[in-house]
């Protein structure tokens, strides 16, 4: 299998991402169209996993839409289409993204999980936060992930000072 990405909504990779999620979001769960395909298209980085069959056959996909300060990506339309499930697909698309965020020094990912995902998404390390909401009229919940931290520890006048990232400072007693 391969992994592309773009941001370029008029490739083959962008189409490829529409049609998992037409399938996916608009045919399967019922959500509009006019829902699915937003204003944010042409900011996010859309990401797809291809087989390694001789039609490259495109399988699963998933956007992130990175935050104005490049510190916090949030990750959406993760989709498979329904006879490449339960292979681990999904799972290794969203490796090689968090890879990529961490790579970029996001600090920061979050991601609005549907309930039955949730299970999907801890064992990724992402923890749940803040109460349920529907979104598209789809019970849903906020998760995040830290994927960027720089440590750096030094001992002054007796304190441990932890640094993580570049602002979050902790002064800890030996």
């Amino acid at each position: 299998m391969k992994i592309k990405q773009t941001r370029d909504t008029l490739s083959d990779v962008y189409v490829q991402s529409l049609k998992i999620r037409n399938t996916v979001f608009v045919k399967e769960q019922q959500i509009p169209l006019s829902l699915e395909i937003d204003k944010d298209e042409a900011y996010a980085v859309h990401f797809v996993l291809l087989l390694d069959d001789p039609d490259e056959t495109a399988v699963s996909t998933l956007r992130v839409l990175p935050s104005a300060n490049g510190e916090q990506a949030l990750i959406q339309r993760v989709a498979t289409l329904k006879p490449y499930r339960g292979q681990g697909y999904a799972h290794e698309l969203m490796l090689h993204v968090l890879d990529f965020l961490q790579s970029q020094h996001f600090k920061l990912v979050e991601l609005h999980a549907q309930m039955q995902a949730i299970p999907f998404y801890k064992k990724l390390g992402f923890e749940p936060f803040g109460d349920t909401f529907l979104d598209a009229g789809i019970q849903h919940v906020a998760m995040k992930k830290i994927v960027w931290q720089f440590w750096c520890q030094t001992i002054f006048s007796g304190s441990i000072i932890s640094v993580v990232g570049k602002s979050t400072v902790e002064i800890m007693e030996p």
